[in-house]
């Protein structure tokens, strides 16, 4: 018998792997009554502060570590399995694993379901739920979980609890889930996982080939290959063939021309001469946006060579848990943001095991390669392999190994002219970027009768003759400004009126002048209404100030349970000034449509004419800001007119997180470019985030509203008009500048296109010599600011010799010596004193969830209400997290104004989990034995 129970408990240890991504512990637990409830709470939380997975480990580590363990555990184990809902689980344990062919065909189809997850989570969840409960793949647990999941947290949250279920059931249920996509009207997803339409009998084959369908069911004899031809029209083979050559290139084509098609048909044909060959092939494509990762991968490398070679794809936003050394060697293609390759080469070069080198790789693709300039990220990876380059051009003079560098592929639609004014800069300005990717020649195309030029128009609109809302703005301005006795130096609502504010604000901080601090804080409030009012609805710009006040004043007024935060004679003046009269006058004007910026009247009129002339019309507004990007899109879905003309919008925004208005995750942004392929939108208002690189349906039309920055801008904007008779047009108010620095592009444009023609003609003899001259300048360059960071670096001080106090009532907060970092990146104070000065409150604009840890609620000091930074829980502990900004800084008995961490000559502490976590469970003890 003891033997017996050694022999299941070596099973199930064996089997862990498996068994970690096959339990579901919430629901298993409560079928284990072999294990007292202690352990089980052990387990539970495990799972609720750390990962199922770590859960499962837990409960594993927990079945051996018991002496002795009752009779019956291990049937009682297979039966908590079964009927926790993991019976694929149970059928490992009871019968043994399937065979290894069934085994790995059984993850192709679980790594299928995980690849092509941002597609699936547009099913209709509840009805695919309905259909697989009735099919045997969902239990009622599974069942009533997905539809609170959907109630609460929406259908793409349904979505994800659905395929994380059904993957753990025993192999056939992928063949039940593609019916069940099937019976319930989802033709695309089902085309997306099989490649083929319903009907075509594809169940039978993909399954049946893959021995994955449940017993009795008819099969065809042999499974179904699918192969993917990539074909190259005449000018993307024109540009490729040096590639093909093993040659440095960079490939200039416009937007939607394909530049990405062919760096795929490169890809392959370097991977398979080197196959052919007998040497390794290893790529990575590189990416400078998230969402761009997960493009290039599903829409292009994945799609055309899944068949032939392991692709992969891992950036900030993935789940993937291995580590990106392991990717890189487990994988023939993959995918990243560039920062990422950039981190595991400095870990190798800072002497880390667990990093990556140049020689790892032997072809680097680099996407919008235009950025390979002066402090990017992609330049700090040319630089290092611009020095390898150099120096095994002086190992070969002495005869001594080279060490091997990868080939490069850059892509672009428009280098730019960086800022030149004249064609010899211009042309020096495209010289450099080829030489910062050791360019071979700068590769254009011929596209011939394939060239979709959209037709270009300005819409010029008049000035406003009367802006009574502007007006009332202005003059609550000057009020301020008298109040404050500040003299401003330039015109109201303007960028330099702006950057005035700020400077006086800054100073104010550093003086400790309180009046002109807050006073000018609330100056840049107003500005940013006066600039969305020329833009955007008065309404809107209205909104945007109400909501600042609230928010101000939730600030001041303290929970019932706290003493009321005392507001100073500036702050009763200023909250007096606009909750007084000026709110009435600004909210009644605010409606009066005649007093509305004839730029809107002008998009109106532009967006009717679109949807009216067009059968079938889908187009993107590009606009300057998150906050308009959102304003527009509901003044759309407000206005009948639109709705109509069938006009469908939705915004799409940038992610980052440095903007006071929320920002749009990658899968939020994803979910709505899926909506706007699939014509359930029509009508996009984006930032600057869809301009560049993002792969966006066929517009038929584009209109960049009272935005215009510089000519690459312009083009990759242009360029998403890819439709047949497609327009380009430009809103811009009389007077704005707009239309002027839209015509400066347009010369910029012509200049770059004849810049590089001239740089195509040089003589190669001459163009690699001003190549090489480039890139000595270059890497001499970068061995200065190397040099002068280390320089900085050994002159850190001691973090004691820094003392932080409240931005606004200038408290003392706390020393240097305070200060912790998590990861190199956050900025924690978890004294206990420190956990006196300030109090907590709900941000429901800040969700921020990572691998370890999150956000949801922001701190401010108890005396005045200034926000100092977020609460983050990390790994079970409350970290107080300090925005540096929301300091005034004293060094060396200087005040100074930190926006960043790394302005800070101080080297902090690295945080100590494990004493600190020590601390809190002896806290807790002490709390529970009172």
């Amino acid at each position: 018998m003891a033997a017996d129970k050694d022999a299941n408990i070596s099973l199930i240890e064996d089997l862990r792997p498996r068994l970690r991504k096959l339990i579901e512990i919430e629901f298993v637990l409560d079928h284990l009554n072999f294990l007292d409830n202690d352990n089980k709470d052990l387990i539970r939380t495990k799972a609720r502060k750390e990962s199922n997975l770590k859960a499962v480990d837990l409960l594993i580590d927990t079945i051996i570590r018991i002496r002795p363990l009752p009779k019956g555990w291990f049937r009682e184990f297979v039966d908590a399995l079964s009927a926790g809902g993991c019976k694929h689980a149970a059928t490992y344990v009871e019968d043994s694993p399937p065979c290894p062919a069934l085994e790995a065909e059984n993850d192709n189809c679980v790594r299928l379901i995980e690849l092509l997850s941002p597609s699936l989570l547009g099913m209709k969840t509840t009805d695919v739920c309905w259909d697989c409960f009735s099919k045997g793949i969902l239990t009622i647990e599974d069942r009533e979980i997905i539809l609170a999941e959907c109630q609460n947290r929406g259908n793409m949250g349904g979505a994800r609890e659905l395929l994380r279920r059904i993957v753990r059931f025993p192999p056939g249920w992928f063949s039940t889930f593609l019916k069940a996509l099937q019976d319930t009207e989802h033709k695309d997803l089902y085309k997306e996982l099989t490649g083929e339409s319903p009907g075509d009998n594809f169940i039978g084959e993909l399954a049946g080939g893959l021995g994955l369908l449940k017993p009795n069911t008819p099969t065809r004899t042999a499974p179904v290959t699918q192969t993917t031809v990539i074909v190259l029209r005449d000018y993307q083979m024109d540009v490729a063939r040096p590639a093909l050559e093993g040659k440095n290139i960079i490939i200039c084509l416009p937007t939607g021309s394909g530049k990405t098609r062919v760096a795929v048909y490169i890809t392959k044909e370097h991977l398979d001469s080197r196959r052919k060959e007998g040497r390794p092939g290893k790529v990575v494509v590189l990416v400078n946006k998230v969402p761009l990762v997960e493009q290039h991968y599903s829409t292009e490398f994945w799609k055309f060579l899944k068949n032939k070679y392991k692709v992969e794809r891992v950036s900030g936003d993935s789940q993937l848990k291995i580590s990106f050394t392991d990717i890189v060697q487990k994988n023939d293609i993959v995918i990243c943001t560039a920062q990422l390759l950039e981190n595991y080469l400095e870990r190798s070069h800072s002497g880390d095991d667990d990093g990556i080198q140049l020689s790892d790789l032997s072809l680097i693709v680099i996407d919008e390669c235009h950025h390979t300039q002066k402090g990017g990220v992609y330049n700090h990876i040319m630089i290092r392999y611009l020095k390898q380059k150099h120096k095994n051009a002086k190992l070969k003079k002495e005869q001594k190994d080279t060490v091997a560098i990868p080939q490069i592929l850059g892509l672009t639609a428009s280098p730019g002219v960086g800022g030149a004014k004249k064609i010899d800069k211009a042309e020096e300005h495209i010289l450099r970027i080829c030489a910062n990717l050791d360019a071979y020649k700068i590769m254009t195309g011929n596209l011939g009768e394939n060239k979709k030029e959209p037709h270009k128009k300005i819409a010029t609109a008049e000035e406003r003759k009367e802006d009574p809302f502007g007006d009332v703005l202005k003059g609550v301005m000057n009020a301020i400004h008298i109040h404050a006795e500040l003299n401003p130096t330039c015109d109201l609502g303007t960028q330099n009126y702006e950057q005035w504010v700020v400077q006086k604000e800054q100073n104010a901080a550093k003086e400790e002048n309180q009046k002109v601090r807050v006073c000018a804080e609330h100056l840049r409030q107003y500005n940013e209404a006066l600039y969305l009012g020329k833009t955007i609805r008065m309404w809107d710009a209205f909104s945007f100030l109400d909501k600042y006040f609230d928010e101000e004043l939730k600030k001041k007024v303290a929970p019932e349970d706290e003493e009321a935060i005392i507001k100073t004679d500036t702050e009763r003046f200023l909250f007096t000034l606009f909750k007084g009269n000026s709110k009435v006058k600004l909210q009644e004007l605010a409606k009066l449509p005649q007093y509305e910026n004839n730029s809107l009247a002008k998009l109106r009129t532009k967006i009717l004419h679109e949807f009216t002339s067009r059968e079938k019309a889908r187009g993107i507004i590009f606009t300057k800001t998150r906050r308009s990007a959102i304003a527009l899109a509901q003044w759309v879905q407000e206005n009948s007119k639109f709705e109509e003309v069938g006009v469908k919008a939705c915004h799409v925004i940038g992610g980052g997180g440095q903007s006071v208005v929320k920002p749009m995750t990658a899968a939020e942004q994803r979910d709505v470019l899926n909506k706007f392929q699939n014509a359930e939108i029509n009508l996009l208002i984006a930032t600057t985030v869809a301009e560049e690189g993002l792969d966006i349906a066929a517009c038929n039309f584009v209109i960049r509203y009272e935005l215009v920055t510089n000519e690459i801008a312009m083009i990759q904007a242009r360029g998403r008009g890819r439709a047949e008779d497609s327009s380009y047009t430009l809103v811009a108010g009389e007077g704005s500048g707009v239309a002027e620095r839209e015509s400066v592009n347009e010369y910029r444009e012509k200049m770059m296109s004849k810049a590089i023609d001239k740089v195509k003609k040089l003589d190669q003899e001459e163009y690699e010599k001003r190549i090489k001259e480039f890139q000595i300048q270059a890497i001499m360059e970068e061995r200065v600011r190397t040099t002068k960071k280390k320089q900085k670096g050994m002159k850190k001080e001691s973090p004691s010799k820094v003392k932080f106090s409240c931005r606004s009532c200038n408290k003392p907060v706390c020393s240097g010596e305070d200060v912790e970092i998590i990861e190199n990146m956050h900025r924690v104070n978890v004294t206990p004193q420190f956990k006196e000065l300030f109090i907590q409150r709900e941000n429901t604009s800040l969700v921020k969830r990572l691998l370890d840890y999150e956000t949801n609620c922001f701190i401010a000091c108890k005396d005045c209400g200034q926000r100092w930074g977020s609460m983050m829980l990390y790994r079970g502990i409350e970290c107080p997290c300090l925005h540096v900004k929301n300091f005034l800084v004293t060094y060396d008995e200087k005040r100074k104004n930190v926006n960043k961490w790394s302005e800070l000559g101080i080297q902090l502490p690295a945080f100590d989990y494990a004493e600190h976590a020590r601390s809190v469970a002896e806290s807790s003890e002490d709390e529970e034995s009172m």
